[in-house]
């Protein structure tokens, strides 16, 4: 059983940068590809970016892509999402999440998340 503790979020102005965190415990954290996804008020869980077990593959939400960059640190047991250029669109909570074996966009593919941690943007 893993456990994710998001961390990070908070209320940023647009156009500026916010770092998540999310520390994972109770597992093999080199077993699992990891992936960060967001809900909007009144919007599904959506796919933001995720990685793959030893960080050499990413893949991007075509509406983050060359904002955001999903990083990860097995040492640390750690994935991070740095966001720049937030726009009021970005507005959500952010949750983690692991799966085994290979990256994937879908929620329903992952077997452990985060609580979530609140991004709100102002404009």
């Amino acid at each position: 059983q893993v456990q994710l503790v998001e961390s990070g979020g908070g209320l940023v102005q647009a156009g500026g940068s916010l770092t998540l965190s999310c520390a994972a415990s109770g597992g093999i954290f080199s077993a699992y590809a990891m992936g960060w996804f967001r809900q909007g008020p009144g919007k599904e869980r959506e796919f933001v970016a995720t990685i793959s077990w030893n960080g050499v593959s990413t893949r991007y939400a075509d509406s983050v892509k060359g904002r955001f960059t999903i990083s990860r640190d097995n040492a640390k047991n750690s994935v991070y999402l740095l966001m720049n250029s937030l726009k009021p669109e970005d507005t959500a909570v952010y949750y983690c999440a692991a799966k085994h074996r290979v990256t994937g966009i879908v929620p329903g593919e992952y077997d452990y998340w985060g609580q979530g941690t609140q991004v709100t943007v102002s404009s």
